[in-house]
């Protein structure tokens, strides 16, 4: 007994060292960007020799952050919105309805989030350039959109396994037809499971760079895909300007997950649908 509860407290104190190892170098990682996107000569010692804010300056001009900014807004958006109006509605007809070759349909519907984003993503950019969308912010949206609304399907389809089916039933009885059932009594309950979906279809989105890569053109970037090109494009840029970048990159990021979390806790969404089946 005494082995058993000594081998579990060694087991705790070396997840413990290592999870702290692990973020240890998060943060450090993190901090030598965000200093070294201030400091104006760092060659010796622990600190650069002198800092500045006159790189994100530069960074906002030479890279055109202003564009690439709003180009990032308007592909989430509409990433966000396209994939919950796809994978709501697909999601509650492979949690209602039950036929044949259903395993089959599910298996199609998770398919692009089993796979890597390159296997599909250059037959899906040729495609798009051959239909004249290569290149173009709504090919961008579009490829963003097969992988995110599965992701929805994923997300919502055991959301909606949970609620009662009788709570339908019993709106069909009163008279209620299909589209108020979804709008009056299915929309509140699963607006949780919702904005749950739509916070990580958006996280997803920002950080998503083959699709993206594969098929924006010039003005079509995300910020992830301008990133990569300040670092690996041809030319000479400072290692100032391109730290001040990726710090952008990080708030930017930070922002709309806290935006987002400001309007649901993913982590209460099983048991608000708990609390709604059983009453």
């Amino acid at each position: 007994m005494y082995s058993s509860e000594l081998s579990q407290r060694a087991f705790r104190i070396a997840f413990g060292m290592l999870m702290a190892f692990i973020i240890l170098n998060v943060v450090a990682i993190v901090a030598v960007v965000m200093v070294n996107s201030f400091g104006t000569h760092w060659f010796t010692g622990w600190l650069p020799e002198g800092f500045a804010t006159s790189w994100y300056l530069r960074a906002w001009k030479e890279f055109q952050l202003a564009d690439v900014l709003w180009t990032t807004a308007l592909t989430v958006g509409a990433v966000v919105l396209s994939s919950v109006l796809l994978g709501v509605p697909a999601a509650y007809v492979l949690a209602r309805v039950d036929f044949r070759g259903k395993r089959l349909v599910t298996l199609l519907f998770l398919l692009p989030l089993l796979v890597p984003p390159m296997t599909y993503g250059i037959p899906l950019a040729t495609t798009l350039y051959q239909v004249g969308l290569g290149g173009t912010i709504w090919g961008v949206i579009l490829a963003n959109i097969v992988p995110c609304a599965p992701f929805v399907v994923m997300v919502m389809t055991p959301f909606i396994e949970q609620i009662d089916t009788r709570v339908e039933v019993a709106a069909r009885v009163f008279g209620a037809g299909t589209f108020t059932i979804f709008l009056r009594i299915l929309m509140p309950l699963l607006l949780p499971g919702i904005m749950a979906a739509s916070l990580l279809v958006l996280v997803r989105t920002i950080s998503m760079f083959e699709l993206t890569f594969l098929t924006a053109g010039a003005d079509s970037q995300t910020l992830v895909v301008a990133l990569y090109y300040a670092v690996f494009a041809a030319g000479i840029r400072s290692a100032q300007s391109i730290d001040a970048m990726a710090v952008l990159y990080m708030l930017t990021t930070l922002v709309w997950v806290l935006i987002a979390f400001r309007f649901i806790d993913p982590t209460q969404m099983v048991g608000k649908v708990r609390v709604q089946k059983s009453a």
